[in-house]
């Protein structure tokens, strides 16, 4: 099984070339949020091949990331559209009233304009919570159920690991659907509303599979 161990920052010209062919024979990795937070991890290409991943931990996997192995040989990362919750206002400071009382509560949050909000308009998504959901409608902030493929944002103080709207791909293709992310949430479903955030980063290689 082929391990790659190292995210190749540049790719060159002839290694875009490699990764645009790689793609036209799905040889590349469609993961969800949850998979590209771990550092370590097995999964199985779109063409069917099994693969493993053991990264120093250097941040989470975004989506277009580009891994190589000792051989040179080159892996792609993609983010997987998965089920979010997305969130808009009727006005901008309802909408920043809304990231607010999310961010309070360390939701990981991804901010975004470039799916189905048009150049004026802009959303948040975070994963499915009813909870969450429940207390954005009481602060008159509009909810619906979406697939997209889900980037949140990362830490501030994180060099080199900021969101990148827009997902355009080095290899030039596009798809419109971004961790199923396996928080533990206690929520006191009331107005302190509380979360423990459990993020295990294992260091055994875990199972991971592309289909579901």
């Amino acid at each position: 099984m082929k391990i790659f161990n190292t995210r190749l920052s540049t790719p060159s010209d002839v290694q875009k070339t490699q990764l645009a062919e790689q793609y036209k024979a799905d040889d590349y990795l469609l993961l969800d949020f949850d998979t590209r937070q771990h550092s370590r991890f097995r999964a199985i290409t779109v063409s069917g091949e099994a693969v493993g991943v053991d990264l120093p931990r250097t941040g989470v996997l975004k989506g277009d990331d580009v891994l190589i192995n000792e051989s040179g040989e080159l892996m792609q990362v993609i983010a997987k559209p998965q089920a979010v919750t997305k969130v808009t206002a009727d006005n901008d400071f309802l909408l920043m009233k809304g990231a607010y009382h999310l961010g309070n509560r360390h939701v990981p949050l991804m901010f975004d304009h470039s799916f189905d909000q048009g150049d004026g308009g802009y959303a948040l998504y975070f994963e499915n919570d009813h909870v969450l959901a429940q207390m954005l409608e009481n602060l008159g902030l509009h909810i619906e159920s979406t697939s997209v493929p889900f980037e949140p944002e990362t830490g501030a103080y994180q060099t080199g690991q900021g969101h990148a709207h827009g997902h355009s791909h080095s290899h030039a293709h596009s798809h419109s659907d971004s961790h199923s992310h396996k928080e533990s949430h206690d929520h006191s479903h009331d107005e302190s509303h509380s979360h423990g955030h459990s993020h295990s980063h294992h260091d055994a290689l875990v199972g991971r599979s592309n289909d579901g």
